[in-house]
């Protein structure tokens, strides 16, 4: 659905983790987005129980997974959601739930 834009694999990835009740690094980084996304018209599952603060459940999640390194990814992961996020602003919402705008020329998506 947002494939082809920057941080798309987030998005579908938090999402499909969302409706199953899975916490992942791509369903806390839609949570993180969630008030924006929502005023972009993309709906977030709530799930029975969301964390209070999914940075803080990232980062932990993170730090158990690359141990120092959670930081640099952190940083990177947050750095890609916004890409992601800058993206979805440029895209007018359709119907479908699909960016409905082609890149021009010189455009990044």
């Amino acid at each position: 659905m947002y494939e082809h834009l920057p941080g798309g694999e987030i998005l579908r990835d938090g999402l499909r983790d969302l409706e199953a009740g899975v916490q992942s690094v791509s369903s806390l980084l839609v949570l993180i987005a969630a008030p924006r996304l929502t005023r972009r018209g993309i709906h977030v599952p709530r799930g029975a129980a969301p964390p209070d603060l999914p940075e803080h459940e990232l980062y932990h999640l993170l730090s158990a997974e690359h141990g120092p390194e959670a930081y640099r990814h952190y940083r990177s992961l947050l750095r890609r959601l916004v890409s992601l996020e800058n993206a979805l602003d440029l895209c007018a919402p359709a119907q479908s739930g699909h960016c409905n705008v082609s890149p021009g020329p010189g455009c990044a998506l």
